[in-house]
């Protein structure tokens, strides 16, 4: 075991393992995501907890992720902790438009989110996995 701790391979292991488990979950129960995000189009409290916890974890990814051009890894981690922040502030802002963009994509495709849900958790775990073995 290394003494250094790798946050790219943590941070990619633990959202991998997140985005694994909220796919199947999604898949397991086809109406879940669909609840979730008009409870949160109705709730001002439950808006600014996901915003802000979002922002938080985005935060946390981007800031200790080094940005090494000829470790891509680490480049694709930082890009998605500043991704997550980007969407956090669109959720805090905007959140009535946000999340009617998404129970329209949720209604049509909710099989093809949640596989695709879990085909980026695989990879995000694969290769968390990878680097810390």
């Amino acid at each position: 075991m290394s003494p250094t701790l790798d946050p790219t391979a943590w941070s990619a292991l633990l959202l991998g393992l997140t985005a694994l488990f909220a796919g199947i979950g999604a898949l397991r129960k086809p109406g879940a995501w669909r609840i979730m995000l008009d409870e949160v189009e109705r709730s001002p409290a439950l808006q600014f907890l996901c915003g802000l916890m979002e922002l938080v974890i985005g935060a946390v990814v981007y800031l200790t992720n080094p940005w090494i051009p000829a470790d891509l890894a680490a480049c694709a981690m930082k890009t998605l902790g500043g991704l997550m922040m980007v969407e956090a502030l669109a959720i805090l802002g905007f959140v009535d438009i946000y999340t009617q963009f998404w129970l329209k994509n949720l209604t049509f495709m909710h099989r093809g989110w949640a596989l695709s849900t879990i085909a980026l958790g695989l990879a995000l775990t694969a290769l968390g996995g990878a680097r810390l073995a």
